[in-house]
């Protein structure tokens, strides 16, 4: 028997290719452009054949009969004994213009080039989506009833149906699946699509909370979904059976899901929290459609919306959907289909291979590179107080990764062993002494990094100072107050605004500033550098604003205590558990990677959530801790004790509870 199939090597495609030829003495013809003939071999080794019984026919969708010469047309004879269109764009995010030039007009020239073959019986690929959005039950022999066409998947999809219906004089049958997902014997999928697209959602939400955890979800009309093995084999079988010509076939499931039910299946295949309580979409029905549609216009909730859509890997018109307000009567395939196994399978029973496949081949994450070096390799990165501690462990990993790292630092003879430590190691670090406390001096230094390197892609303002002395042991010392402002938020700030003109013009660059996790916990003792601190943070989240559209972006991360020479003066540290420079080098290259908008521990949001619920008993636990442990000698302007003190009990849990808070 010799069959001829468009869209053979999609994913329906192939696998109706390949059912086609367990058929004794089947040879399938199938159409396939030039660019595509070099593609063939996987598609050979995938049908376990060759040339010999599926045979290429080069040619093009959007031409007039299908592009084929007349040779090949020649070629094909009158012998076509079955004619399967699949050949279409499945996609509700592809453009209107491009689902119009293949859904519609590569349907006609289909059509035309069957008959110019002579094919006996003519099998289109339709969707359920020719029946738009209809009110109710839609039934196998109903067409002209379909009614809210106006997505361009869904009219197109109609207009290609139709033209099957009343242009094909050959004997016709048509078949509408549901939204097909990937094989329920393997999870074999090719994209993204369907219910599909809430996987990332799903992930995210496992990522975050425990399995056990209930969550908020939505509810809406039935999603029927369909494996491709089930698709495949009914097309094979009704192709085949006499006296089925001139009907439409629903290849859906009976009894489909709600939405509700149906995530919360993906979600148990996930592991992921199951959303216990359910919003139905159709309580926002009483929304005039014009109104919402004015509503969703408005460019602040158009922009937010798309963002929050795109972060979540949601096509724009998904919601549309939620509530999809047609059923789908499927007595034809039913009576078709009786007496074999065909039928659709449960989908509790291989949700998990679908999620499976996905997560394996399908995740988008898994096509980023999320190494360090795919984000700053050949970048030029400026790290300032690189020549010590957080900054010098930082531009290490960077140099490693094949950054171009630029440091600022006030100390010549520390940034030339830092120069000569990064050489020995065959890695380069471009120093220059500047002292950013001094407005003067770090612009012209700054100017000078820009004037050498061109841009600044990645800024990560570092270089602070911290001054550890209760508020009651500096009422005669303001300067110390005006020197931590000086250098941790005029100093940052005079940087930052230098490298912005230029990153704002290129639309992109990272600005990361390392602030403490005494902004959250409000830590005493630390008022002048928590105020220094807090001041940039609320700058920059006033930027991050301002900047979000242009390509910049701005993290904040809440660095806990670090072991580095900036504490080392504080002897009571020495005994604290706290993060090593390259632990904290390893929370500034995730940043880097990851772009968040802020970084900070567990106990840094613990303390920040106190203060804004319990600000009474955070201020408690706070004072508790500031009255343990005492300033150093210099802060109480006393002689150094000759023994050092050990540190109490007390002191010992809490360090070892509060593992990286100030105190």
């Amino acid at each position: 028997m010799q069959y001829f199939i468009t869209g053979a090597s999609g994913f329906i495609g192939k696998r109706l290719v390949r059912k086609l030829l367990e058929r004794d003495g089947s040879v399938v013809y199938f159409l396939i452009r030039e660019v595509e003939k070099d593609a063939l071999e996987p598609l050979y080794e995938y049908w376990g054949c060759d040339a010999s019984r599926a045979i290429p026919v080069v040619g093009d969708l959007t031409q007039p009969l299908l592009g084929v010469s007349a040779v090949d047309r020649k070629k094909l004879g009158k012998k076509t004994t079955h004619f399967f269109h699949l050949a279409a764009i499945y996609d509700l995010k592809a453009d209107a213009e491009i689902q119009l030039k293949v859904n519609v007009a590569g349907t006609r020239n289909t059509v035309q080039f069957a008959e110019a073959i002579g094919a006996k019986h003519f099998h289109l690929f339709s969707s359920i989506a020719s029946a738009g959005l209809f009110e109710g039950i839609f039934r196998e022999d109903m067409f002209e009833e379909a009614e809210n066409l106006e997505h361009p998947y869904f009219r197109t999809k109609h207009d290609s149906e139709g033209i099957v219906r009343r242009e094909c004089s050959i004997p016709w049958r048509i078949y509408r699946p549901a939204l097909v997902v990937g094989d329920s014997r393997t999870g074999e999928m090719d994209k993204i699509d369907g219910p599909y697209y809430f996987f990332k959602l799903i992930q995210k939400m496992r990522t975050m909370l425990p399995s056990w955890m209930p969550t908020v979800g939505i509810e809406g009309g039935r999603i029927n979904v369909v494996p491709v093995d089930f698709v495949v084999a009914a097309v094979d079988h009704i192709a085949h059976q006499k006296g089925e010509d001139g009907k439409c076939f629903h290849l859906v499931d009976p009894t489909p899901m709600r939405v509700g039910d149906l995530l919360n299946t993906f979600c148990r295949a996930a592991h992921a929290p199951q959303m216990t309580m359910r919003v139905n979409a159709a309580l926002f029905s009483f929304i005039p459609p014009r109104l919402l549609k004015g509503l969703m216009a408005l460019t602040p909730v158009r922009r937010i919306r798309h963002a929050v859509m795109k972060d979540l890997g949601l096509p724009d018109d998904m919601f549309r959907f939620v509530n999809y307000p047609t059923r789908f009567d499927c007595r034809e395939t039913t009576r078709a289909l009786k007496g074999t196994d065909i039928a659709v399978p449960p989908l509790d029973d291989y949700a998990w291979r679908l999620w499976d496949y996905w997560e394996r081949h399908l995740d988008p994450d898994l096509f980023i590179d999320r190494s360090l070096r795919g984000q700053v390799e050949g970048r030029v990165v400026l790290v300032t107080g690189a020549s010590s501690g957080i900054g010098k462990a930082t531009a290490w990993k960077l140099a490693e990764a094949g950054a171009h790292v630029v440091t600022i630092a006030r100390d010549k003879e520390q940034l030339d062993e830092a120069v000569a430590e990064f050489a020995a190691a065959g890695l380069k670090l471009h120093a220059y002494v500047g002292d950013l406390a001094d407005m003067a001096s770090a612009e012209a230094v700054t100017q000078q990094v820009l004037s050498e390197h061109g841009v600044v892609d990645i800024l990560i303002n570092n270089a602070g100072r911290s001054i550890r002395r209760a508020i009651e042991n500096s009422y005669d010392r303001f300067h110390d107050f005006e020197r931590t402002m000086q250098l941790n938020y005029f100093g940052c700030l005079k940087v930052t605004m230098t490298v912005l003109p230029k990153m704002s013009a290129q639309k992109r660059g990272h600005i990361i500033n390392i602030s403490s996790i005494g902004v959250l916990t409000n830590a005493p003792r630390f008022s002048a550098y928590v105020a220094s601190k807090s001041a940039l943070d609320a700058w920059t989240r006033c930027a991050s604003s301002e900047f979000a559209d242009r390509g910049i972006h701005f993290t904040t991360i809440n660095m806990p205590l670090v072991k580095t020479p900036m504490i080392a003066p504080t002897k009571l540290y020495d005994s604290v558990p706290t993060l090593s420079p390259e632990e904290a080098a390893d929370l500034i290259c995730d940043a880097i990677i990851h772009k968040h908008v802020r970084v900070a521990t567990r106990l840094g949001i613990t303390g920040q959530v106190m203060h804004a619920l319990v600000p009474r008993i955070a201020q408690i636990v706070m004072n508790t801790t500031f009255r343990m442990f005492p300033d150093s000698s210099a802060a109480q302007h006393k002689e150094k004790s000759a023994l050092p003190n050990m540190p109490s009990a007390d002191q010992v849990a809490f360090q070892q509870f509060m593992r990286g808070i100030y105190f």
